[in-house]
């Protein structure tokens, strides 16, 4: 089983421009989706399009509209029903909708035909104490319920390896602590030290994250170059150098960044890197992979769907190289598809990533 947390979701709302944007003037929209959204929210429904179990954890309002969203969206799909409040679902995907007191944020990207995206995000609705508790109680008890979450390859009624993930995704809320990532990554470790943790954020949640290592070092992070550099100390130049170096063939800093983390405890880092592809290092080597050659239309749940890959690749037994590669499809699928529309098996590329392994 796959949990993810999402715990500042959102409705996403994208609206597509005919032409580039004009700002300070009237911009007609030829097309409006609304879906509901957050970061482990769409690592959980790529997941299930995929067939992999998976269970979203997310603080909601009672009767909030991403709730019905998110019915409204399984119900479009094959990933199957979700309910409005408390723990339901079918069985690939399901809610664990922790009730708070405000509804969720809207978050907005505007899409011109050249694939460039604008995204205008809220900060989302205040947590108080009583609710993060809430939020962290509902997470351990569906990592306690979930099979395979306390014995590393144990196997699943099916025979497969049942390996278990918790997928800890987005920004946070107003009110809660930068240092919730760090933790929640203790605590899953003390609840249950097989699991695998991934966690993928940024700013002052992902510093934090990085301050508080080894004992807050998740199973894998996926910056980007300039994220990565940053979380190494980097000067701010030289971070953006590291993703501008990279498209330049210059692969050899970002892998050296990226160990530095590994050496810290981190499992494996994998550093995504615009147009030059990607770097994973783990404690066994590291690889580069190309960005297949798609038509980018909307770059919205790129990253949420590169994650999906890379765990959906694991759960399966994928090494290294395969996690990359998977991770590389499902990315780049995502970001040929309109709005906030997330891949299916059926929209990866035919063309997969060439994937080299550096040291």
């Amino acid at each position: 089983m796959i949990v993810t947390l999402t715990p500042n979701p959102s409705l996403d709302r994208t609206v597509a421009l005919p032409g580039p944007l004009i700002r300070g003037g009237v911009n007609r929209l030829s097309g409006v989706v609304v879906e509901p959204g957050g970061k482990g929210v769409n690592v959980a429904r790529v997941l299930a399009s995929a067939g992999q179990p998976a269970t979203a954890v997310l603080p909601a309002a009672a009767h909030d509209p991403l709730l019905l969203a998110l019915d409204a969206a399984a119900s479009a799909g094959s990933a199957g029903s979700t309910g409005s409040t408390g723990s339901t679902g079918s069985s690939v995907l399901s809610t664990r909708a922790v009730t708070v007191a405000a509804p969720a944020r809207v978050n907005t990207a505007v899409t011109e035909p050249d694939g460039t995206t604008t995204k205008l995000n809220e900060a989302g609705a205040e947590l108080g104490p009583e609710e993060i508790d809430a939020v962290e109680t509902a997470l351990l008890d569906v990592v306690a319920a979930s099979p395979g979450a306390g014995s590393e390859g144990s196997e699943d009624p099916d025979g497969a390896d049942a390996r278990s993930w918790a997928v800890l995704s987005g920004s946070l809320p107003p009110g809660a602590p930068a240092d919730w990532y760090a933790r929640l990554v203790r605590l899953l470790r003390g609840a249950a030290p097989d699991l695998r943790i991934a966690v993928d954020t940024s700013d002052a949640p992902l510093a934090e994250l990085a301050a508080g290592l080894p004992d807050s070092a998740p199973d894998l992070v996926k910056p980007n170059g300039e994220e990565l550099g940053q979380l190494v100390g980097l000067p701010a130049d030289r971070a953006m150098a590291l993703e501008e170096g990279a498209v330049r063939g210059e692969l050899a800093p970002v892998a050296d960044a990226a160990r530095i983390l590994v050496d810290l405890g981190i499992g494996a880092v994998m550093a995504t890197l615009g147009p030059a592809g990607a770097v994973l290092v783990t404690g066994e080597g590291a690889w580069h992979a190309t960005a297949p050659k798609v038509p980018v239309v909307s770059t919205v749940g790129a990253g949420d769907s590169s994650v999906a890959g890379y765990v959906l690749a694991d759960v399966r037994g994928g090494d290294e190289a395969e996690r990359l590669r998977t991770a590389m499809i499902y990315g780049s699928a995502a970001a040929s598809l309109p709005g906030t529309t997330l891949p299916s098996p059926s929209d990866l590329p035919a063309q997969g990533p060439v994937v080299t392994r550096l040291v």
